[in-house]
């Protein structure tokens, strides 16, 4: 897969709601009911972090409900690339990015969301093709004032900020011009998951879906 097509994969992705789940889930038996809630909200788009012994299965779960769009985030090696794709995640997340990872995308596939934080990070990612970037960690990198100012001089490349994104500032970040959505976990927190409060994460997604951006 070329970079621009990886891009475009990722772009339109991106636009089919304001707002990614990034979800760390603990527990593969949570992850059909999760995906069901958060697609009946409006966001089909779903990225679930290799942080959890059960992230692969869970992304396998997720693969088959109906209306959901699955990746895997935190791609860290080749590796990671190979099982997500076996699990059946559709697109990839990383938190940074480097050659070998990029080339283990585009050997297996993989539609790859890069992780930049600068502006020298974001050049990098043009240098090799890619016009779509996850801008992280976003508050701690400066926040929509920082991603503003990339976007000035370099506005080729489009972003989905990730880290510390919450309902409050996720509006700051969508009113970019080179913004296409956000990433944020607080539509799936962690107590309703574990509670199976699915109503409730649905409500979170409802209200998160009508984002203006």
């Amino acid at each position: 897969m070329t970079p621009e097509n990886a891009s475009q994969h990722c772009r339109q992705i991106m636009l089919m709601a304001p707002v990614v789940p990034v979800l760390v889930v603990k527990d593969a038996a949570h992850a059909k009911p999760l995906a069901q809630a958060l697609v009946k909200g409006g966001l089909p788009a779903l990225e679930v972090t290799l942080r959890t012994p059960a992230a692969l299965e869970v992304i396998r779960e997720m693969a088959a409900v109906e209306g959901g769009v699955v990746g895997a985030g935190t791609l860290l090696t080749e590796q990671d690339v190979i099982n997500a794709k076996d699990a059946g995640a559709t697109f990839g997340v990383s938190p940074g990015v480097t050659p070998r990872l990029l080339d283990a995308c585009a050997a297996n596939d993989m539609p790859l969301l890069a992780g930049a934080a600068t502006a020298s990070e974001a050049m990098a990612l043009l240098e090799r093709g890619y016009t779509v970037g996850k801008f992280f960690p976003a508050e701690a990198a400066g926040g929509a004032p920082a991603l503003k100012a990339i976007g000035s001089p370099i506005p080729q490349i489009s972003f989905c900020p990730t880290g510390g994104v919450n309902l409050k500032n996720a509006t700051d970040y969508l009113s970019l011009p080179n913004v296409l959505c956000v990433g944020g976990s607080w539509v799936a927190p962690s107590d309703k998951v574990a509670g199976g409060d699915w109503d409730g994460i649905t409500a979170l997604a409802a209200e998160a879906a009508q984002l203006p951006r």
